[in-house]
């Protein structure tokens, strides 16, 4: 059986804009992305918003529903009492374009940025992984680039500032899934740190709250790589090694050549 829901939907473009109250017809087994189509259909033909597969592996339909960064075609209206109005916004980290459309340029920016992976010298067919390393990476793998991890992160969702000198969970997953490659033979904790804002980070899991494809960023790939830096930069055996090596060149340097 079908009902009438109260949807409230952001219309505006970068200059500014509104919540408008709609009465949309729902019926059973929907999402909302299926009552923001027919609200197209019937009431708003105007009504601007990005989606594709409308399966939940495109990431295209991000926005917020009643405050919670989600995929609109995997939040299903059963979820919502009938009396319940249903709010929906665009992803408030990123700049409107239009309605429900955001500019999500900036996350491409930050991909440019990951230096790709580097294999070395290793020449095709060569090199061997344990299930173990494959399991990890693909776990990291799973992500639809969504953006909803980088929409509900504080750190550039509350400081816009931030966003020069912060890559975001979803890059610095990217970064901490070069580090553990095995295959992979840069090093990449310290541009982890110092160019993608590691440091930034205070591991609240809110990025891992709204994945939907439930992968476990903080847990598995920020916490691993800020112990990675950790481990770098304060080990004694390590900062020893780098002393004696600054040394040893010094003394290279300082040493007249024949």
């Amino acid at each position: 059986m079908g009902y009438k829901a109260k949807f409230r939907v952001w219309r505006g473009d970068a200059g500014e804009g509104e919540l408008k109250d709609y009465t949309v017809e729902v019926n059973e087994g929907e999402v909302v992305l299926d009552v923001i189509h027919r609200l197209q259909a019937t009431e708003a033909p105007d009504l601007a918003v990005r989606w594709n597969c409308k399966a939940g592996k495109c990431g295209s339909c991000s926005a917020e529903v009643n405050g919670r960064p989600r995929l609109m075609c995997m939040t299903r209206m059963s979820t919502f009492e009938e009396d319940e109005t249903v709010t929906v916004t665009p992803m408030r980290t990123f700049p409107v374009i239009r309605d429900l459309v955001t500019d999500v340029s900036y996350n491409y920016q930050k991909a440019r940025e990951v230096p790709s992976f580097d294999g070395g010298d290793v020449e095709p067919g060569e090199f061997r992984m344990q299930q173990v390393d494959v399991e990890r990476s693909q776990e990291f793998r799973k992500c639809i680039e969504c953006f909803l991890c980088n929409n509900t992160c504080h750190v550039i969702r509350d400081h816009e500032e931030n966003k020069e000198h912060f890559a975001g969970p979803r890059f610095l997953m990217r970064v901490a899934e070069l580090e553990m490659h095995p295959a992979d033979v840069a090093d990449r904790r310290q541009i982890a740190q110092e160019e993608f804002g590691l440091g930034f980070c205070n591991i609240t899991k809110c990025c891992t709250e709204v994945c939907p494809e439930h992968i476990k960023i903080t847990d598995n790939a920020l916490i691993p790589m800020k112990e990675r830096v950790v481990g770098r930069r304060y080990d004694p055996l390590v900062w020893l090694g780098s002393k004696i090596g600054i040394v040893k060149r010094d003394k290279e340097k300082e040493t007249p050549k024949a």
